[in-house]
């Protein structure tokens, strides 16, 4: 039940509140809930805040080249149509589709809990991974700016962490990213799949569109924080053609990215449902196309990834932009006594 899958983010000594929506039969209960509140400037979406008992996520299974998330945000106002993250909101009886992008659960202390979480006898300093499943630099963050308090924490305790987004409000944090890598490994990555506008303003229609992201590359760059660039997702029959690529890949060079990145789209339940119905909606001439790459489950084909990575690593050679191994972006190193002294000591920037 709802209850029980809050109950590690409720603040010692609070009182859970119900949350209840509109139309629901039951009462969303969201424990350490605060309250509920919707404003002009976020039209249609509303917001519900609560108090968490923790933030930092352990990764099971090592199925990730890192072992801790965080996360200050549940749904995201991007509203990108393919976000393989939609189905966490199933988890709190709400839907994958519309409720993703509009109903955002607000972790408002998530930097306190983070400061006292990181001091603890216990912790050894592990790479930490944010925009792992919803974007922490989504709209939602210029109104209630948790990612300052978060950055802080883990730049105090010169914790080694990496930021993905495609939110150019990062740049807000640039004087909290330089005194974090001065300190620990930092890396930034930013996510650009593509530089078609008519499709991005229906596909992330949320987002910075993908030239503003370049230009915050290059901010980056310019200011000695290098940024990685993933260029994800890269959609069959709308931005994987070698045409289209090589043009990606050389905005992405010019921009001064520090690498690129290739993922093809994959498609898990929830958000294969929605991105399908958009897709039947905008381009039902490849609606066919998709079922057979995505017949045998959420990945395309290995034999079409491996079509498509080589026409990255082509366009990268072309234009002078090396491609790193998959997951390099999110690299976690060990835990070493060597690290845990690195993070004592200022050091140079190095993406993990």
């Amino acid at each position: 039940m709802l209850a029980v899958r809050w109950d590690g983010q409720r603040a010692d000594g609070a009182a859970a509140g119900d949350a209840v929506l509109p139309g629901m039969e039951q009462p969303l209960r969201l424990h350490g809930f605060l309250r509920e509140t919707t404003t002009p400037e976020f039209a249609g979406i509303t917001f519900y805040e609560v108090m968490a008992r923790s933030v930092l996520n352990r990764v099971p299974g090592g199925s990730m080249p890192f072992g801790w998330t965080v996360n200050p945000y549940r749904g995201c106002t991007h509203a990108c149509v393919y976000c393989f993250a939609r189905r966490t909101h199933t988890y709190l009886d709400l839907d994958a589709g519309r409720d993703f992008d509009t109903r955002v659960i607000v972790k408002v202390n998530a930097g306190e809990v983070l400061r006292r979480e990181l001091s603890k006898p216990g912790w050894t300093g592990e790479h930490v991974a944010m925009g792992t499943n919803t974007d922490p630099y989504q709209r939602a963050e210029g109104r209630y700016r948790l990612m300052r308090d978060v950055l802080g924490a883990l730049a105090d305790a010169a914790n080694p962490f990496s930021v993905l987004t495609k939110g150019t409000l990062l740049l807000r944090d640039l004087d909290l990213l330089e005194r974090a890598a001065r300190r620990t490994s930092v890396s930034v990555s930013m996510s650009v799949g593509h530089l078609d506008e008519r499709l991005w303003r229906s596909v992330e229609p949320g987002t910075p569109s993908p030239r503003a992201r370049l230009d915050a590359v290059r901010r980056l760059t310019d200011a000695g924080v290098g940024c990685g660039v993933l260029m994800a997702p890269i959609l069959p029959g709308l931005g994987d053609s070698a045409e289209r690529i090589d043009r990606a890949v050389a905005a992405i060079a010019a921009a001064g990215a520090t690498s690129v990145t290739p993922v093809v789209l994959h498609l898990r339940p929830g958000a294969r449902e929605w991105y399908l119905a958009w897709l039947a909606r905008e381009h039902p001439s490849l609606v066919e196309r998709y079922e057979r790459l995505y017949r045998d489950g959420a990945y395309a084909p290995k034999a079409y990834q491996r079509v498509v990575t080589e026409r990255v690593r082509l366009a990268a050679s072309r234009h002078g932009l090396l491609r790193e191994r998959p997951g390099d972006h999110r690299r976690a190193r060990p835990a070493t006594q060597a690290s845990r002294s690195q993070r004592e000591h200022a050091t140079q920037l190095t993406l993990l």
